[in-house]
């Protein structure tokens, strides 16, 4: 009987023999060059290599991308096209510049500027050819052809012109514009991330979750009850950092909330119904009234924080938003405009105001309150502040410790704040017809996306 069993590739080392002697003979006849000859003047399909950093080593999940990549270019080639897979090397951003910070013992932006802007510059500079040759052997090894000869490099001035000629154009058409975006925002290496690199981030962690009262301006009309006593507002955050930034609370009209008196206090504290047992529990609670959310719109309410920035007419009133649940919390949510992509809107919305009380470094402005200023955000010493002058004030109800999945740069490993940046944008909407055609001509696989997702 014939013997039917299949071995592995790593049982014949002639595999490996026969793969170093085709690519001798590509190399050694110009294959990839002949390749190109054949074919000047066909219809071109182009590709860029995606840059990589050749500070750092390739890895397996290169040679994944570019098995894929390669792919493509070979059937492109085979239908007759010209393919020139151009190759080109990333010699700027983060991944630069933080390993130069590993080299010379840099931790932060400031020392980075102690260290001299110019020096450190040239230190990264003549670090991103370090594994050059690495790369360069890694792609002739797994047979992924490129024009090694003629790569374009990110930080030649040609490479930076045409990136302004691209924004020129941008600007010409109408389609550049400023604006705030809330993304997810690293202090310590100063830059947003992706969805992506988010993902790649999340550790479980214990944060402080405090309940906040905030003083209603006037009684509500729509109960009976003696006029000495206090009204107040609980909402709930995780982000005891956001106070200060607060501008507004969202409620949500499809909630009913309840009026109630607690261990007899002469302090009338407002809540969605469904939550007073759980946020209540271990007190003896009177309830006044239950009423639906729309009996609490546009009630004003005074601001935890004295910050002038913050004090519009519009601010500090209570509005309503389709984001507020019973899920957690207390059905009434504190906003903070430039720290949450909900906040924001809400804020765009109703006309809040758009004001940092915290700068790029993660650490307060000097207009909050002076014991705050200069303050590390996520420092726990500074959320005791925050906690502490809302206990002298009576506005802190609870303050219990809460387990939750918490973004962190996966390059530092620091927490991510949620922070409004003011960058330059281009109107894609302006572009959506264009943009939709021409993925109707693109043959997507697998064909859900098409539709799925850039449809």
């Amino acid at each position: 009987m014939a013997n039917n069993e299949l071995t592995s590739p790593e049982s014949h080392p002639a595999v490996s023999r026969r793969e170093e002697e085709t690519l001798r003979f590509w190399e050694e006849n110009k294959i990839f060059e002949k390749s190109l000859e054949q074919r000047k003047g066909a219809k071109p399909f182009v590709f860029f290599e995606g840059p990589p950093t050749a500070n750092a080593r390739p890895a397996i999940h290169h040679f994944i991308g570019r098995a894929f990549k390669d792919l493509f270019c070979r059937f492109q080639t085979m239908r007759g096209h010209f393919v020139g897979r151009k190759s080109g090397w990333d010699t700027q951003g983060l991944p630069v510049e933080i390993e130069v910070e590993k080299a010379l013992g840099l931790k932060s932006k400031k020392e980075i500027e102690e260290y001299g802007v110019a020096e450190f510059n040239a230190k990264a500079k003549a670090s991103v050819w370090k594994y050059q040759e690495e790369w360069e052997r890694f792609s002739k090894r797994i047979a992924f052809w490129l024009d090694l000869e003629h790569p374009y490099i990110t930080y030649d001035p040609n490479y930076i012109e045409s990136a302004w000629w691209v924004v020129k154009q941008a600007a010409e058409r109408d389609l550049l514009f400023k604006d705030y975006k809330v993304v997810p925002y690293c202090a310590r290496c100063g830059t947003s991330l992706s969805a992506h690199e988010v993902a790649q981030g999340y550790e479980t962690v214990t944060d402080n979750s405090v309940i906040v009262k905030f003083k209603i301006k006037s009684p509500l009309k729509t109960i009976n009850y003696k006029l000495s006593t206090i009204n107040y507002l609980l909402a709930w955050t995780t982000t005891p950092w956001t106070l200060p930034g607060n501008v507004g609370l969202a409620v949500s009209s499809d909630i009913s909330y309840s009026a109630v008196l607690v261990d007899d206090k002469d302090e009338l504290l407002i809540l969605a119904t469904d939550l007073v047992e759980r946020v209540l529990s271990g007190h003896s609670v009177k309830t006044l009234s239950t009423f639906n959310g729309d009996k609490l719109l546009n009630l004003k309410y005074e601001p935890l924080f004295n910050i002038k920035e913050l004090q519009t007419e519009a601010a500090y009133q209570v509005y309503p938003a389709d984001f507020v649940t019973t899920t957690d919390g207390t059905g009434i949510v504190h906003t903070a405009v430039m720290y949450g992509e909900e906040d924001y809107q809400l804020g765009i919305k109703v006309g809040l105001p758009r004001f940092h009380t915290v700068d790029r470094a993660g650490r307060f402005v000097e207009t909050v309150p002076a014991e705050l200023a200069g303050k590390a955000v996520k420092d726990p010493a500074t959320e005791a502040i925050i906690t502490n002058y809302l206990k002298e004030k009576n506005l802190l109800y609870k303050e219990e410790a809460y387990e939750h999945e918490y973004p962190f740069c996966w390059r530092c490993k620091t927490p991510l704040l949620y922070y409004a940046m003011d960058s330059w944008f281009i109107a894609t909407s302006k572009l959506k017809d264009k943009l939709l055609a021409n993925n109707d001509k693109v043959n997507w696989y697998p064909a859900h996306i098409k539709d799925g997702r850039f449809g």
